[in-house]
């Protein structure tokens, strides 16, 4: 079931988008499919950016890192982290503040926080990749929570700087991936950042400097939207790109990794057109008939879209699940990758179009039964009540899920209680951090300003438990949770 009202403010828009004409007979499916709803979402979204540009907001360097030892306690729900500055003093429960480092500490000319991902060393150092419209910086986490800049890589050097800047690790690798035309995919050996001095970063080169380089015909303009892995049978995926026209028409572009500095493609499944985010993993859930095979879940713009992509060569397209409420299905993440029964989900602009359970405004997390790979039902959802907002991406570790919720902060759910009730009444939320108190005395907006995205898996069994929050605005922040 689509958005109606979603489908009603898409059919009074005159023009052209994206060279897809908007007739006043076209379907809401069409209109997903032709990319005229992405097109307004990323218009809007420029809109948005183009405004904090003008207001200044966009210069990291106002954004100082606090002259204390580092550690500041959440105590009575907030932590002040520079005493009596309202915008240094961050509303939080059960997380702590260690640190930050804004995007011009981190080498960045323009700042504009995207993706970001994580590796830990097998000495067991914690690094960060951390995205920006002008490249990827690179810094270290200290045992002591201090983040420390190494240096960065700029873009390929073809392209222009683009916000959309997605990360994602491969075993000691970093895939990069933009919107920016002529990118292409970069993939970086963070092993290259152990024997640097911290005093001297480097500034490496965006080609030069790669381990390798993809740029195939799944990328005809060297763009995507975003990048995937599966570690285990060591590919990527490119999702999104553009223009849609194309043969892969946007979807699942596989990039085998097998020898890092020789990528090749591998395929791509099209047959759901345009995948804008999605998890590839070893099936190993209850489903019997797919055991140990090749599956991706894809979130598809309107749909929930789960893949059979053992053989890269072939769509095999399980189901293809609406729900209630949707209006751009953004991203999810399965809840426990050795027993796949179930996924939480997001939808970047249901509370925008105010559709479905989020007509208040407020984060709403999706919850889905997968039991049944080809008929996934979705059984709830979990609806945030601290500030109004939108959600953007989640990853679930040991029962908990981590969420960049754009202007309300990281917040992270304790969703353990999701396999025996799956409705969502049981989930609440364990902690949070809003790094954006711009908003704070309006109870929260709903646009997409804050955090775009976070790294929680030093939080994993045998990490340090640091949670590294990248915001679009301001820089990075290294926190943690009590007990963690």
């Amino acid at each position: 079931m689509k958005s109606l009202s979603l489908a009603a403010s898409i059919a009074g828009l005159a023009g052209l988008v994206s060279g897809q004409e908007m007739r006043p007979d076209m379907g809401v499916s069409a209109m997903y499919d032709s990319g005229i709803v992405h097109q307004r979402i990323m218009g809007k979204k420029a809109a948005t950016w183009d405004r904090q540009r003008t207001s200044g907001a966009f210069n990291s360097r106002q954004w100082k890192r606090p002259d204390t030892s580092g550690f500041v306690p959440c105590v009575n729900g907030t932590a002040a982290v520079i005493p009596g500055d309202t915008l240094n003093t961050f509303r939080c429960s059960n997380i702590d503040f260690y640190d930050f480092r804004s995007h011009a500490d981190l080498g960045s000319q323009i700042g504009e926080g995207a993706g970001s991902w994580g590796w830990t060393s097998p000495g067991g150092r914690e690094f960060v990749a951390i995205g920006q419209a002008d490249g990827a910086a690179f810094a270290e986490v200290t045992a002591a929570g201090k983040l420390v800049y190494l240096g960065r890589l700029p873009q390929s050097p073809e392209a222009r700087a683009s916000i959309w800047r997605e990360i994602k690790g491969l075993k000691n690798y970093m895939v990069i991936g933009s919107e920016a035309d002529n990118h292409g995919i970069q993939i970086f050996d963070m092993n290259k950042l152990l024997a640097i001095d911290p005093s001297k970063p480097v500034t490496f080169h965006g080609k030069n400097d790669l381990t390798g380089f993809f740029n195939g015909p799944g990328l005809p303009s060297g763009r995507s939207h975003n990048v995937v892995v599966n570690e285990e049978k060591n590919y990527a995926v490119a999702v999104g790109a553009a223009p849609r026209s194309q043969s892969c028409r946007g979807g699942l572009v596989f990039i085998d990794l097998t020898d890092p500095s020789k990528p090749v493609q591998k395929g791509c499944a099209s047959g759901d057109g345009y995948v804008h985010d999605a998890q590839c993993i070893v099936y190993r859930g209850p489903d019997e008939r797919y055991d140990g095979r090749d599956i991706c879940y894809g979130y598809n713009e309107d749909t929930l879209t789960i893949f059979d992509v053992t053989d890269k060569n072939t769509t095999n397209i399980i189901s293809r699940t609406s729900y209630v409420g949707a209006s751009y299905t953004h991203q999810g993440w399965v809840l426990n990758p050795l027993n796949q029964s179930f996924l939480l989900l997001d939808d970047e602009y249901d509370e925008v179009d105010g559709s479905g359970p989020a007509s208040s405004g407020y984060p709403i997390t999706y919850i889905w039964d997968i039991r049944d790979l080809a008929a996934p039902k979705q059984t709830g959802y979990f609806q945030h009540t601290r500030a109004r907002g939108i959600d953007h991406n989640q990853f679930v570790i040991d029962g908990f899920s981590y969420q960049s919720n754009y202007g309300s902060g990281l917040s992270v759910l304790d969703v353990r209680s999701v396999e025996r009730d799956p409705s969502g009444k049981g989930v609440s939320e364990a902690g949070f951090f809003d790094v954006h108190p711009e908003d704070d005395e309006a109870g929260g907006e709903v646009e997409f300003v804050g955090t775009w995205s976070n790294y929680p898996f030093f939080a994993a069994a045998g990490g340090s438990g640091f949670l590294v929050v990248n915001s679009i605005e301001r820089g990075v922040f290294v926190l943690k949770m009590r007990g963690g």
